[in-house]
């Protein structure tokens, strides 16, 4: 399986984006629980959002209300909508299967700056 995350940048606080990660590979992909996760400078990485097989969600304290996590089955992709930007969103954001037995992607960089 290869993971590939996309859309991050550069926004204001306040902003928002839209994060896609798309999984290659014969898998099921539909069976799995999905996973956004962060690294921030100096910090460890964190589980940002999960959305199960059957789309249940659950979302990190820090941006439940503010991100949105969803995911296509078709098309392998899991996608996090974020919004209201604050400073302390920034971060390498990764998707992941919520067991972490696939490689990690590279991730897609996320900076929230005035």
């Amino acid at each position: 399986v290869q993971l590939v995350e996309s859309g991050g940048g550069e926004v204001q606080p306040g902003g928002s984006l839209r994060l896609s990660c798309v999984a290659s590979g014969s898998i099921r992909f539909g069976v799995f629980t999905m996973a956004w996760y962060r690294q921030a400078p100096g910090k460890e990485r964190e589980l940002v959002a999960s959305i199960s097989s059957s789309s249940r969600t659950n979302y990190a304290d820090s941006v439940r209300g503010r991100f949105i996590i969803r995911r296509d089955d078709r098309k392998q992709t899991v996608s996090l909508q974020m919004n209201s930007l604050k400073p302390e969103d920034t971060a390498v954001y990764y998707c992941n299967e919520a067991g972490l037995r696939w490689p990690w992607g590279q991730g897609t960089q996320v900076t929230v700056s005035s």
